[in-house]
């Protein structure tokens, strides 16, 4: 057994303890995607073993795809995938991948991230209009590092510059205007910034909360 099949055998092993101890009604399978000779496969059966089959001949490092059906795929898509991404890093950190092999290994349910995928480039295409248009910058909303990297790369087509800011979970992609030097801060809250209009009415809210009355 290969390092692919040893990980896609791995995965479903974990996936299956996390699915029968929450008692979830969830079914998975875990495919390695990018193999020259092969496909390494594991599902939810009682033999986990990750079994080869024909049909893949490509070149570029091998990477594991996890879907999963059923009626709970919901409980993973909520909260903007909140769960199935948690799944997805834990995934990463059980097979020791380093911060740029993070895409080797994805989680989807019920095309929850391939859907995704296509919202982001169409709000990228929209996003592009408008700053070419306005000559402002614009601030997409927070995303996980894999939806940032991929951002990155439909953006990079339209030859305006991008640069992430934002720290931890909050951490957001910015587009810039051509020639706009990206290493200076990006101020969350510049005037006419679409971001201050949506947070400032939070933050009122937070100091009339606190504000003594008499």
């Amino acid at each position: 057994m290969d390092e692919t099949a040893q990980a896609a055998q791995t995965i479903a092993k974990f996936l299956q303890a996390f699915t029968a101890s929450g008692g979830l009604r969830l079914r998975f399978r875990v495919k390695a995607r990018g193999a020259r000779r092969g496909n390494a496969e594991a599902s939810q059966e009682p033999r986990l073993d990750a079994t080869a089959a024909e049909g893949i001949d490509t070149d570029g490092p091998r990477s594991l795809y996890v879907e999963f059906t059923g009626p709970d795929t919901l409980l993973l898509t909520a909260r903007n995938g909140e769960l199935l991404n948690a799944l997805e890093h834990i995934a990463t950190k059980m097979l020791w991948l380093e911060h740029d092999e993070h895409d080797r290994i994805s989680f989807d349910a019920d095309q929850f991230k391939a859907n995704r995928d296509r919202q982001m480039r169409e709000s990228a295409a929209a996003a592009i209009e408008r700053v070419r248009g306005t000559g402002r910058p614009h601030a997409f909303p927070p995303m996980t590092s894999r939806e940032r990297r991929m951002l990155h790369m439909i953006l990079s087509e339209s030859g305006l510059p991008t640069a992430s800011s934002g720290e931890g979970p909050g951490r957001f992609v910015v587009l810039y205007p051509k020639g706009t030097d990206t290493a200076a801060p990006f101020n969350t809250f510049a005037p006419g910034d679409e971001r201050q209009s949506q947070r400032r009415p939070d933050a009122n809210r937070v100091r009339d909360a606190f504000r003594p009355r008499y």
